[in-house]
Formats: C-alpha cells, sequence, structure tokens
C-alpha cells in the first residue's frame, strides 16, 4: 500500500507546470482523475460495484500545501448534466446504513471492491487512510464484529491532513444503485473548487 505519494506527487508536479488541468490516466482498469489546486491534489476512480443504493467512489487527497487542510465526504457533489446534484452522504451515515441493512455479501463486496482498486495503484502510500483505519477497527474485537468493523474502515471520514499527509477512502452517492450518468464530480472546499468531467 506503500503507493500513493508516488502517484500524487506526479500529479501534483505536472499540474504546477500547467494551469490546474486535470490529469486522467488508467490503472488495473479504472479510470482515474487528478487535479492539483493550491498544493493540494485530489484522485478519484469510480469503482465498478455498487453496495445498496450506493454508487462509489475510490478517493485520494495529499496535501502539498504550507498549512492543514480539512477534507470530508459531504465536500464531494455530483453535478449530473440534466440539473440535479447528488452530496456523498456522511460516513456515518454510510456506516449506520450498511451496519443496518447490509448483508454479509454486501461488505465483502465491498472490501474486497476497495481493496482491488487501492492495492492496484502503483507507488501508493497513505499516511492517514484506508489500511491504518481497518488496523485499528479490528483490532481487539469480536470475530462477529470484525466484517462490519472493516466495512467501516473503507468509508473516507473527516480528516485533517497536515502538510505532507496523505488519506484514501470511500465516497459514497446515494444513486438508488443506478448508473451516475453524465456530469460532473465537484470538491467544494474552504479554498478551493476541484471539478472533475466524468463523461
Amino acid at each position: 500500500m506503500n503507493r500513493l505519494p508516488g502517484l500524487l506527487l506526479l500529479a501534483s508536479l505536472l499540474s504546477h507546470f500547467a494551469t490546474a488541468q486535470v490529469i486522467e490516466f488508467e490503472s488495473h482498469g479504472l479510470r482515474y482523475q487528478t487535479l492539483t489546486r493550491s498544493g493540494v491534489t485530489v484522485m478519484f476512480a469510480a469503482l465498478p460495484s455498487h453496495v445498496r443504493e450506493y454508487t462509489i467512489l475510490q478517493v485520494a487527497i495529499s496535501n502539498g500545501s504550507a498549512g492543514p487542510y480539512v477534507i470530508k465526504p459531504e465536500d464531494f457533489y455530483y453535478l449530473r448534466n440534466g440539473g440535479a446534484m447528488i452530496q456523498a452522504s456522511a460516513a456515518r451515515t454510510v456506516i449506520a446504513d450498511l451496519i443496518e441493512k447490509a448483508s454479509r455479501n454486501d461488505v465483502t463486496k465491498l472490501v474486497n471492491t476497495y481493496e482491488a482498486a487501492l492495492y492496484g495503484i502503483p507507488h501508493m502510500k497513505s499516511t492517514n487512510g484506508y489500511e491504518q483505519r481497518r488496523q485499528a477497527a479490528i483490532a481487539g474485537i469480536t470475530t462477529k464484529l470484525r466484517a462490519a468493523a472493516t466495512a467501516s474502515a473503507v468509508a473516507l471520514v473527516p480528516t485533517k491532513l497536515v502538510p505532507g499527509e496523505t488519506t484514501d477512502g470511500a465516497i459514497f452517492l446515494p444513486t438508488e444503485g443506478k448508473p451516475l450518468g453524465p456530469g460532473h464530480l465537484q470538491v467544494r472546499t474552504n479554498t478551493d473548487v476541484f471539478d472533475f468531467n466524468t463523461e
């Protein structure tokens, strides 16, 4: 899992020499997009499977700015070309929903899909992401709760990144299990708007 800084550093350097343009690349069958603004790099890819009514995006954020940076799932929006806006659900909402409604197969599918995407990224090293949350979640709990705890570690949680730190996680867009369709993914922060065309 020591691959994230390499990709995010490359994206940050390329964006530094260009005027904030989205960089696209493919890795292990997933189409990633990355953009750097004010020293902060956001990268994402749509995961191929849905869980319950959610479309899932794998995201990674790297703070290359001079100060701390706060990121949370609710900063992510999908704007459909027809005008509808879908805000990503808060991590606590998704976790509660999955623990209450998801079957064991849903949880297994979520974890397997996310890990396949995460570990398929070359040079990825997250300092504050999924692997750290997963290890903390499963430490000292019973086998019965382990699956739910692992699923909760997948979700991106509100995180304060100090300069040089990175994080990753899944963003859950409530789409009733339907495809996102053409549109834009936006990440709106207190300093910038990251805009990705998903067509």
